[in-house]
């Protein structure tokens, strides 16, 4: 796949690792982590069931876990998240302006890729059959859940 190193796919796995954690928590499995240089400054998963939230999906949950950064800190990031971002994650890349972004599947869910595209971001679509099959079980087993967390 063009564009993807080795670093992206273990940044990634970690990312995977972040959805398996919420979904043992009993919460939604969409994981993240945010990495500079091929080192991961911060991770985190939807956490909106374990604590209540209603913000907290599992780029937001990461990003915040990195700690208040400095914008041109953010200019050299790249966010590896599992499913493909909704408008609100999309809109916190935007604002932080991260440049890369890894997904690991959007075949369960179409997010805003295409306004990351149109605003120079670069998007990168692993389609990772793994992730693909733990966000697909969880939807079909947890509809109520899952319609709630993408506001439906």
């Amino acid at each position: 796949m063009q564009g993807i190193t080795k670093f992206d796919l273990e940044n990634y796995q970690q990312a995977l690792l972040e959805a398996k954690k919420g979904l043992t928590e009993g919460g939604i499995p969409i994981g993240a982590v945010l990495a500079i240089d091929n080192k991961i400054i911060g991770r985190g998963h939807n956490k909106r069931i374990q604590e209540g939230s209603s913000i907290k999906h599992g780029e937001t949950d990461c990003i915040e876990n990195a700690g208040r950064l400095k914008a041109d800190i953010y200019k050299k990031a790249t966010l590896y998240t599992t499913l493909s971002p909704c408008d609100m994650c999309t809109g916190t890349v935007l604002l932080y302006k991260i440049p890369r972004v890894v997904i690991g599947e959007n075949q369960n869910l179409m997010g805003s890729e295409a306004l990351l595209k149109e605003r120079g971001v670069e998007v990168i679509v692993l389609n990772d059959q793994e992730t693909i099959d733990l966000m697909g079980d969880f939807i079909k087993n947890n509809t109520e859940l899952w319609n709630e967390d993408i506001g439906e």
